[in-house]
C-alpha cells in the first residue's frame, strides 16, 4: 500500500496519472466533435473503468478464485439493492433467467482466467491478451447470430492477435499467464453478443444483476474444484483487499457494465470489443505508473501493442464512416 502512494498517486501531488486523464478527455472530445454517438461516449467511458480492474486485481492479494467470487458476491448484494430502492424489481421468464445466468457463467469464467493472467504474468500482459478479443467476436458472432463475416472485421482481429504473438514469442516466461488470458479473451468475445441480444428485452440493472446472479452460482459450484488445482495463500480477504474490492464492485462492474450495456443497444458487439481493446492502454499506462512494469518488459512488447492500437484505431476510423453514412449497426 505505501508503495503504492510512493508512486506519485498521492491526491494533489503532480504525477503521470493525469497523462491517463489527459487522454480519456481527449477521446471524449474527438467523439463529441466528431458528432459520435451517446452509445460511443458510454462505451469508452466504460473502457476507461474497465482500464483500472487490472491494477485493482494486482492490489488485492487474494487468489483469483476468491477475488471473483467476493467481487461477484458484493456486486449481487449492491445490485439487488438498487433494484429494490429504485423499483426496477423485475421478475424474468424462466428462459430468459436460464439464459442470463449461462452468460454469468461465461462472465465468471472470463474474470478468473483474466484474474489468473494477472497472477500468473503481470497486469499489462493480462491486458495485451485481451486484446484477442476482436478475433474471436469476429469468428463467433457470425457462429452465433447468422450474421455474415465481415472479412474487414476479421482482418484487424487478426492485427491483434498478430500483437500479442510478437509479445508471446519475446516472453515466454509468460506463458502460462498468456494461456488464461488468450481464455479471458475468449469469453469477452462471447459474452457481449449474448447481452446484445438481451438488453433489447431486458434493463440493463436488471440484467447485470441475473447474470452475475448466475455467475455467483456457477462460483459456488466451481470454486472447490479450482482452488484444490490452484490453492490460495489465504481466504478471508484483508481490509485493504476490502477497500480495493469495493472500488472495483461500484466503478469497475456496476457502473461499468450499466454503461457497456447500454452502448451495445446502438453499437455492434464486435465494435464494442474491438474498442475494449482499449482497455490494455489504459491498464498498460496505469501498471507502468503504479508497479513500474515497464522495467521487465522489452521493446517487442510495445511493438505488439503498436499493432494492437492500429487494429483499434482503423476500426473507429471504419465506424466513423459509417456514423456518417447512417449505416452502422
Amino acid at each position: 500500500m505505501q508503495e503504492f502512494w510512493k508512486n506519485g498517486l498521492m491526491p494533489g501531488k503532480p504525477c503521470s496519472l493525469y497523462i491517463v486523464v489527459y487522454i480519456f478527455l481527449n477521446q471524449y472530445s474527438f467523439l463529441i466533435f466528431a458528432g459520435m454517438k451517446k452509445a460511443f461516449l458510454q462505451l469508452h467511458a466504460a473502457v476507461f473503468l474497465a482500464g483500472f480492474t487490472a491494477i485493482l486485481g494486482k492490489l488485492i492479494g487474494l487468489n483469483e478464485g476468491w477475488l471473483v467470487f467476493d467481487r461477484l458476491l458484493l456486486t449481487v448484494i449492491i445490485l439487488y439493492g438498487l433494484l429494490i430502492w429504485r423499483k426496477e424489481w423485475v421478475t424474468l421468464e424462466r428462459a430468459d433467467a436460464l439464459k442470463t445466468g449461462l452468460v454469468g457463467l461465461i462472465i465468471a469464467i472470463h474474470w478468473v482466467t483474466f484474474y489468473g493472467s494477472i497472477k500468473y504474468a503481470n497486469a499489462s500482459v493480462a491486458l495485451v491478451c485481451l486484446s484477442a478479443s476482436g478475433f474471436f467476436t469476429a469468428l463467433a458472432e457470425p457462429l452465433i447470430t447468422g450474421k455474415k463475416i465481415v472479412w474487414a472485421e476479421l482482418g484487424l482481429g487478426l492485427l491483434a492477435i498478430a500483437g500479442i504473438y510478437i509479445i508471446f514469442d519475446f516472453h515466454p516466461e509468460f506463458k502460462t499467464g498468456i494461456i488464461f488470458g488468450i481464455i479471458a479473451a475468449l469469453g469477452s468475445a462471447i459474452f457481449p453478443i449474448f447481452n446484445k441480444q438481451l438488453v433489447r428485452r431486458i434493463h440493463p440493472r436488471v440484467l447485470t444483476f441475473y447474470e452475475l446472479s448466475g455467475g455467483l452460482i456457477a462460483m459456488c459450484l466451481l470454486l472447490p474444484l479450482y482452488l484444490y488445482m490452484f490453492p490460495a495463500a489465504y481466504y478471508l480477504p484483508t481490509w485493504a483487499d476490502l477497500g480495493w474490492l469495493l472500488i472495483l464492485v461500484v466503478f469497475c462492474t456496476v457502473i461499468s457494465f450499466e454503461m457497456q450495456l447500454n452502448s451495445l443497444k446502438h453499437i455492434s458487439a464486435f465494435t464494442a470489443n474491438l474498442t475494449y481493446n482499449l482497455e490494455p492502454v489504459y491498464g498498460i499506462i496505469l501498471a507502468f505508473m503504479v508497479f513500474r512494469e515497464n522495467k521487465y518488459l522489452h521493446n517487442q512488447f510495445f511493438a505488439g501493442v503498436g499493432l494492437i492500437l492500429l487494429a483499434v484505431i482503423l476500426q473507429m476510423l471504419r465506424v466513423r464512416k459509417q456514423v456518417k453514412s447512417g449505416a452502422h449497426r
